[in-house]
C-alpha cells in the first residue's frame, strides 16, 4: 500500500517523489475495518434473504410507460381534437417502449449466463440495439405519422421516459413484492 504524505523526509523506504512512503506495513485504518466487518453469508441465509428481497421486474415499469403513454396519446388528442398530435405523441411513445421492450427481453435472457463478462458483454450489445432502434423509429416518423408534429413526438417521448421516476416513486423498482402505493 502507498501512502501519501506531506511530512516524510526522504529516506531509504521512500519513492523518488518526495511524500511517498513505499513502505508495505502502513495499513488504512477504514479498510481494515471494512474487511473485518464482511461476514459471507451461509445457503441458508441467502436463501431467506432472496425470499425476503424478491427481485424487482423491468416488465412492471414497462407495463407502466404503455399505459402512461396510451394516457397521454389519449389525453392530447382528446384536448387538442387533432388526431395528427395524439398520433405524434403515440409515436413518441412507441419510440420508448419497442426497444425497451428489446432490451428488457435480451436482459432476462442474459441473467441465466453463467460468466459474468459474457453477461456484461451482451449488456452493450443490447444497450447498443436498443439505441439504434430508437433512433431508427425517430426517423421513421415523418413516414409513418401523417402530418407529424415534431413538438407532440418529443413531449410523448419524453413523458414515457420520465415513466422511470414515477415508477421509483411508486416503489415498483426496489426490491419489493408489493408497490408501496396501489
Amino acid at each position: 500500500m502507498v501512502k501519501i504524505s506531506s511530512d516524510v523526509q526522504p529516506g531509504p523506504k521512500t519513492g523518488a517523489l518526495t511524500g511517498i512512503l513505499a513502505d508495505e506495513r502502513v495499513v488504512d485504518s477504514a479498510d481494515e475495518d471494512l474487511e473485518s466487518d464482511f461476514k459471507p453469508l451461509t445457503a441458508e441465509q441467502a436463501q431467506a434473504w432472496r425470499l425476503l428481497n424478491p427481485m424487482a421486474s423491468p416488465w412492471r415499469v414497462l407495463w407502466l410507460q404503455v399505459l402512461v403513454g396510451a394516457l397521454i396519446a389519449a389525453l392530447t388528442g382528446w384536448f387538442s381534437g387533432q388526431s395528427r398530435l395524439a398520433a405524434s405523441v403515440a409515436w413518441g411513445v412507441v419510440a420508448v417502449v419497442i426497444p425497451a421492450v428489446v432490451f428488457v427481453r435480451a436482459l432476462s435472457r442474459q441473467m441465466r449466463m453463467r460468466q459474468a463478462g459474457s453477461a456484461l458483454a451482451g449488456l452493450f450489445v443490447w444497450e447498443l440495439v436498443k439505441i439504434v432502434l430508437t433512433v431508427v423509429l425517430l426517423l421513421a416518423a415523418p413516414k409513418v405519422v401523417a402530418d407529424l408534429s415534431w413538438l407532440a413526438l418529443v413531449a410523448g417521448f419524453v413523458v414515457t421516459m420520465k415513466v422511470y421516476w414515477l415508477a421509483m416513486a411508486l416503489g415498483w423498482m426496489q426490491r419489493k413484492s408489493k408497490p408501496t402505493i396501489f
